[in-house]
């Protein structure tokens, strides 16, 4: 049996959530679709899904292996077309969704160069925090950033991001450095309203995190202005990179307990599941990959 079936199957039930589903998308019956996948997990030694006559689940194997291959099926189906689009001129309208911080800085720039490459594309880009419906509102791609639900959208790694703790030099010059989860109790945390806590590696296992509750005199529903309260040495704010990477750079933010900074989170471009992405979605979904995955970029 063709392995690349058997993954292609596999990807359709995982996303779909159910053998006749995946079946009707393929016009093939039930019986097949589970033929494909008995031989894909003999083939592989492990089981991927738990099959009952109510239910399927994904096991934990699975789910690292379904990233994997959506990643691969996304790679081949570029790679098919862009040996048969040849000398075919990207066009058309774009619709993309970002996360409004990060895409002001990190999304909305690269729109600007991909227009500039391909002049007879347009693009429209809805910057916010909200989770948008990307089938019913029409959006080609989505840039999200943490780990993704189980859905039937397709996500392609475009990178990782970290989190860490900052303060501005005279902030630490006036209060001291902390150099434990403790000592933040004598600190003033700058944290956004809500918030249950700072995410840290586990001091005792550092193959865990845990959430730590902080408190200070200065809470906002905004990042930014968390951000341009930590540059004004008001006190120490948990922030991302690609907030604070200039500021770093600069020397006008420092870094604090990054020994206990949690692992990345993923960066991911997510659209609708399609055989073949317009070659407008492809070139930006290249653009933002080999971006965010450039060494350097973050800092």
């Amino acid at each position: 049996m063709d392995h690349l079936k058997q993954i292609e199957t596999f990807v359709a039930v995982a996303t779909r959530g159910s053998l006749s589903a995946a079946a009707r998308a393929a016009g093939v019956t039930p019986a097949i679709i589970g033929r494909r996948l008995d031989a894909l997990e003999s083939r592989l030694g492990v089981k991927l899904l738990v099959r009952t006559t109510r239910r399927l689940s994904i096991t934990f194997e699975g789910e690292a292996f379904l990233e994997d291959c959506q990643r691969i099926l996304s790679d081949l189906a570029n790679a098919e077309a862009s040996v048969s689009a040849g000398g075919v001129k990207a066009s058309g309208h774009l619709k993309l969704s970002a996360p409004a911080g990060f895409g002001r800085r990190h999304v909305a720039p690269l729109v600007m160069r991909l227009l500039e490459e391909n002049p007879e594309v347009t693009a429209n880009i809805d910057l916010s925090d909200r989770l948008v419906d990307l089938v019913n509102e029409g959006i080609d791609c989505a840039v999200r950033i943490g780990e993704m639900p189980d859905s039937s959208l397709v996500s392609v790694r475009l990178g990782e991001m970290r989190r860490l703790v900052v303060a501005s030099p005279a902030y630490l010059a006036r209060r001291g450095r902390p150099e434990s989860l403790e000592d933040l109790a004598r600190h003033n945390c700058l944290s956004l309203s809500q918030q249950r806590g700072w995410v840290f590696r586990d001091p005792a296992d550092p193959a865990r995190t845990l959430m730590f509750k902080v408190s200070g005199s200065l809470t906002c529903n905004d990042g930014a202005v968390l951000h341009d309260w930590a540059l004004a040495g008001q006190g120490l704010s948990w922030r991302s990179l690609w907030e604070v990477g200039e500021d770093l750079r600069a020397g006008r933010l420092v870094g604090v307990l990054e020994h206990l900074a949690a692992p990345p989170v993923g960066i991911f471009a997510v659209f609708p599941e399609r055989r073949h992405l317009p070659l407008r979605v492809r070139l930006f979904i290249d653009l933002l990959k080999n971006t965010y995955s450039s060494p350097g970029y973050w800092e």
